[in-house]
């Protein structure tokens, strides 16, 4: 048989076979990616597990936690605060320098060597110590020669004082002429005159003696050491300063104030000359001392528009120092009765400022509500509960109980011990007491956040004055950026930072 004859004999299924085959291997492969489709779509819209409600790692608690938790979303955990009424200062600030009450510059007001320096440098000295010996023998001597002129002259009016005597009991005898007794007279006040001069040249040399021997004109401390035994130094010479005290304590404080700032502080100090000054360190942190405002000057100047003032410090422990910079914060009056929070619990949204209130849910259970320890556990009846570390975790009575992870021990439907899902008792993560899904006992009774709108007032030492609420509201001073108006909270027991606003001070939710 030929070829031809061999080709002709095959009927159409034959020649039909190869096509069918191909058209069976194509709609495989549709089947195939539906069926991955539809995997994928079941994947992306599945139901939460507990793993997922708990907040467990890729779950919707972590979602939550990444977008910020919702009216809808899990429980936030916040530290709180409480609104109270005290008392607010009002406050000038000022840049300020400290000044030694009395600074002396000690130079010599005698010639000569120095024989004895008594002090040590930084000592602190009293009124009175010793402190500098120059040679005193020249101005000993000069001491010496004056008095012994003024004993001389001394005798002299002692003699002339006598015969002085004697012409006036002549005179009273009528013995001697009236010219005689007047000339006698006169030579006695002589002597006196003479007498006195020289005392007065006595004096001087002791004072000139005195100053070879220099003592603490006043009470402070001593700076560095400027001369040694040794040097000569010169009389009324103003280069050359032996030593320089200062009294710091008390000292004092200058600073400035603008002159608007005037009328009010100057209100304030003629009811009363204890106006409050308190004196920080740079940085503002940290209180050095406290004082009171002593001086007003007298003018303004006119080139800064400032006054200058000045307030009086003890400085018993020397924290204060001359010409240290200070940051002065004057104390004007004093507000009672304000309404207090922390500053770090108010918000900003542009000019708005607003708090988060909270607002009790009350007692109950609900969805991950509960009181206890751990995050994402429950004790308690409900979906999902369990007792012990770990997420869904629990003994009791439920649905494919098991006792361990995400496991229960109890009765009911594939009771025994064995993975699934469970509820029980347990400790989990929420508020309130008792059942509903992973509900039961858990970190105690949860809150509603409400943004309220508040109007802001001073503030002093991290607390501001607002108007808006009342006395003991509660609001939220944590975990700001997980916040909306609405979302659930729970009181931390760990002390979380205050989140407050950004760096332009807006906090919009």
């Amino acid at each position: 048989m030929d070829h031809a004859s061999s080709v002709s004999h095959l009927g159409p299924d034959d020649l039909n076979s190869e096509p069918a085959k191909k058209r069976r291997h194509w709609w495989i492969w549709v089947v195939i990616l539906l069926a991955f489709g539809l995997l994928f779509f079941w994947v992306l819209h599945r139901p939460a597990t507990s793993t997922d409600a708990a907040g467990g790692p890729g779950g919707a608690g972590a979602a939550g936690r990444r977008r910020g938790a919702g009216p809808g979303g899990p429980p936030v955990p916040v530290t709180i605060a409480t609104a109270a009424v005290g008392s607010l200062g009002v406050y000038q600030d000022a840049i300020g320098t400290v000044t030694a009450q009395n600074t002396v510059n000690i130079t010599s007001q005698a010639t000569g060597v120095i024989a004895a320096v008594h002090y040590s440098e930084g000592e602190f000295i009293h009124k009175g110590d010793p402190l500098i010996d120059i040679d005193p023998r020249p101005y000993a001597a000069n001491l010496a020669q004056a008095q012994g002129v003024l004993q001389r002259d001394q005798s002299l009016l002692a003699m002339a004082q006598m015969d002085l005597k004697r012409y006036q009991d002549a005179w009273a005898k009528n013995a001697i002429p009236r010219q005689t007794l007047e000339d006698e007279e006169k030579q006695v006040q002589v002597y006196q005159g003479t007498v006195k001069n020289d005392e007065g040249v006595v004096q001087l040399d002791q004072v000139q003696l005195s100053y070879c021997h220099i003592l603490a004109p006043i009470t402070g401390k001593i700076g560095l050491r400027l001369v040694d035994p040794g040097n000569l130094v010169t009389a009324n010479s103003t280069t050359n300063v032996l030593l320089v005290v200062t009294q710091v304590d008390p000292i004092t404080v200058i600073f400035t104030l603008p002159e608007d700032s005037l009328p009010s502080v100057m209100e304030q100090f003629r009811k009363t000359k204890a106006l409050t000054v308190q004196a920080y360190d740079r940085t503002q942190q940290n209180l050095l001392a406290t004082g009171k405002l002593t001086t007003i000057d007298n003018q303004i100047d006119t080139t800064t528009g400032t006054v200058k003032m000045r307030a009086t410090f003890d400085n018993k422990k020397g924290t204060l120092y001359p010409n240290q910079f200070v940051n002065a914060r004057l104390l004007v009056k004093t507000l009672d009765n304000q309404i207090m929070v922390p500053s770090s619990a108010i918000q900003h949204n542009g000019d708005l400022a607003f708090v988060y209130l909270l607002q009790p849910n009350g007692p109950g259970g609900g969805q991950n509500g509960g009181q206890g320890q751990g995050g994402d556990q429950a004790q308690g009846g409900g979906r999902n509960g369990g007792q012990g570390g770990g997420q869904g975790q629990g003994q009791g009575a439920g649905r494919n109980g098991g006792q361990g992870s995400d496991q229960a021990q109890g009765g009911g439907r594939n009771g025994g011990q064995g993975g699934g899902q469970g509820s029980g008792q347990g400790q989990g993560q929420g508020g309130g007491q008792g059942g509903g899904r992973n509900g039961g006992q858990g970190n105690g009774p949860t809150f509603k956040a409400v943004m309220h709108t508040v109007n802001t007032g001073l503030s002093d030492k991290g607390n501001t004055a607002v108007t808006g609420l009342n006395p003991g509201d509660i609001v939220a001073n944590s975990s700001f950026e997980k916040l909306q108006d609405g979302s659930t909270v729970f009181r931390s027991r760990a002390n979380l930072a205050a989140q407050s606003a950004d760096a332009t001070g807006n906090s919009a939710p």
